[in-house]
């Protein structure tokens, strides 16, 4: 880590461990619910200890590599690079409060660019809440290119049935049909996401006319979707139980269905930028993009 050690105005860049996940976690609530109070926007946790769990989660995954900022050994926030698959994701980065003006949200950043890069990552890609302009004109200073705007659906379970679209828990044996349906809407797998959910026991599949034709790591703003259609995605959105908060990501080029979800109900938490350096092909169905990309 000392090759990628950062200082500046007193404030080091290292990487995290899990003693840190508490004061992470705690800043990560206060960073978005100070920024959401901000702009008159809801919280996207409801609780510290519904931000703190991610955290936690996330220093301790074997393929996420997360750093943290310090200075005089006090946390001032964190960033987070999820190497999980061909294309690495970047987030959540968040800075206390009253640590801002101090570069400490771009060293964060070229951190886990820097990791990226020696890694020889193909690509880099996340999402960022469309009001926080600031962070908008960062990642696009750093190089970063927007390439599509999604909005965080939730409100109450649709729960309706959809003839002829059979949904069902994933399993091992359906690794292979989802990591080359991926493959072929996106041009990459993200096969260690899929394998972990179905491990956990939240993904599913459609079936129709005999195959898999769509699948879902989970309905929720950390989870991801690939399907051939909309109504393979439609079958999916109505099989999940609940949404969390702040919701599932629908691309708003998707006309269609960002339509259907508006008319069963759903309402947009806030709007999401995604954006991208290095490899990226424009998707060749239907999606939902996780928080990550």
């Amino acid at each position: 880590m000392d090759a990628m050690a950062r200082e500046a105005t007193g404030v080091v860049v290292r990487e995290a461990v899990d003693a840190d996940w508490v004061d992470a976690g705690r800043i990560c609530y206060e960073a978005f619910a100070t920024l959401a109070d901000q702009h008159g926007f809801p919280h996207d946790f409801p609780t510290v200890e519904a931000a703190s769990e991610p955290i936690r989660w996330l220093i301790n995954h074997p393929d996420v590599f997360g750093v943290v900022a310090e200075r005089d050994g006090r946390i001032l926030g964190s960033n987070f690079l999820d190497e999980r698959g061909t294309i690495s994701a970047i987030g959540p980065i968040s800075i206390d409060p009253a640590a801002q003006d101090h570069h400490v949200g771009r060293m964060l950043m070229e951190a886990v660019l820097e990791r990226a890069h020696a890694r020889n990552a193909p690509g880099v890609r996340l999402l960022q809440i469309a009001y926080h302009n600031r962070s908008l004109s960062l990642y696009a200073k750093l190089g970063m290119e927007v390439r599509g705007s999604f909005a965080a659906m939730h409100g109450t379970p649709i729960r309706e049935q959809l003839p002829g679209y059979g949904v069902r828990p994933a399993t091992i044996d359906d690794e292979y049909a989802c990591n080359s349906l991926c493959v072929r809407i996106h041009g990459h797998a993200r096969a260690g996401e899929v394998r972990e959910a179905i491990d956990a026991g939240t993904a599913r599949v459609v079936e129709r006319l005999g195959r898999i034709t769509g699948y879902t790591t989970q309905i929720s703003y950390f989870a991801h979707s690939v399907a051939e259609t909309n109504d393979d995605l439609r079958a999916l959105i109505c099989e999940a139980a609940d949404f969390g908060t702040p919701g599932f990501l629908v691309p708003l080029s998707n006309n269609d269905l960002f339509r259907w979800c508006l008319d069963r109900g759903l309402r947009i938490f806030f709007v999401t930028n995604m954006m991208t350096i290095g490899l990226y092909q424009e998707p060749e169905g239907a999606y939902l993009p996780s928080v990550g990309y």
